[in-house]
């Protein structure tokens, strides 16, 4: 069976022995355009994967900085096909990219659909935070069908079997969710999040990426040093939010880019 680039890339970068860069971006923020621009920056500072954001009026994992990209970009229109197109322009720029959706997005498009344009665009996978491995049997045969990966969100409190049986479902990554809460930048990750990436380890070979919480070249060397993905949301988002000028946002993205990237092959 074929491998997706997500895959291929962890494969790399554990023969460099070093993490990979994720970076996150909700579709359509600041607009549909805009969008592909701050990813082209993020890129071009040393980001290794993008994870593009499904925008969702009531997301349950985000943060107020996330959540306010997300209501910008549903006021500016952002629907179903602009998140392919913002996938099929990153995958363009040869670049691994997953899709991070709550689940009533991909069953109103419908499962066979959204997997089969996934897969077209060049996509990897979908995170989806939100769907239960006991309900996502119909979505499993989707995706397999079409190549991509699935990945589910494990967090502190996934224990014992439960953490076994959701991380058995998992291919590209297991996210590791690093506290208790939403997204969001912080002074330090959680103390938990080291402990977390262990017991995922006892149990699956598949790559460990950490999420909620880093935003600076110190906290991306600190997790490298245990996990095999380090995940970066809010901390783009909000210099985008508090830049005097898009174009001023655009290289404050690639600096912390540039900054995180020398954290994780530090």
């Amino acid at each position: 069976m074929s491998t997706t680039p997500l895959e291929d890339l962890f494969v790399n970068l554990k023969s460099e022995n070093r993490a990979a860069l994720i970076g996150y971006v909700p579709a359509g923020f600041p607009s549909k355009s805009e969008c592909i621009e701050v990813i082209k920056a993020m890129v071009a500072g040393g980001v290794d994967a993008i994870e593009i954001g499904y925008p969702y009026s009531d997301p349950v994992m985000d943060g107020p900085i996330i959540q306010a990209a997300a209501d910008q970009s549903l006021r500016g229109g952002t629907g179903a096909s602009d998140v392919f197109a913002v996938l099929k322009a990153t995958t363009d720029l040869g670049v691994p990219a997953v899709v991070m959706t709550y689940w009533n997005p991909i069953e109103r498009y419908g499962l066979e659909n959204f997997a089969r344009d996934l897969h077209a665009a060049g996509g990897s996978g979908v995170i989806t935070p939100d769907l239960t491995i006991e309900e996502s049997g119909p979505w499993a045969s989707a995706a397999s069908a079409h190549g991509i990966n699935r990945i589910f969100v494990v967090a502190p409190s996934t224990l014992g079997q439960r953490l076994s049986d959701v991380t058995e479902q998992c291919s590209g990554f297991v996210y590791a969710a690093s506290l208790m809460g939403v997204t969001g930048t912080r002074t330090a990750v959680s103390a938990g999040a080291e402990a977390l990436v262990a017991r995922v380890r006892q149990v699956t070979n598949t790559p460990v990426s950490v999420g909620l919480g880093v935003s600076t070249r110190e906290q991306a060397h600190e997790v490298a040093g245990y996990a095999d993905g380090v995940i970066v949301g809010s901390a783009f988002i909000r210099l985008i939010q508090e830049s005097a000028s898009f174009a001023e946002g655009l290289l404050k993205v690639q600096e912390l880019a540039a900054e995180l990237a020398d954290g994780v092959r530090r």
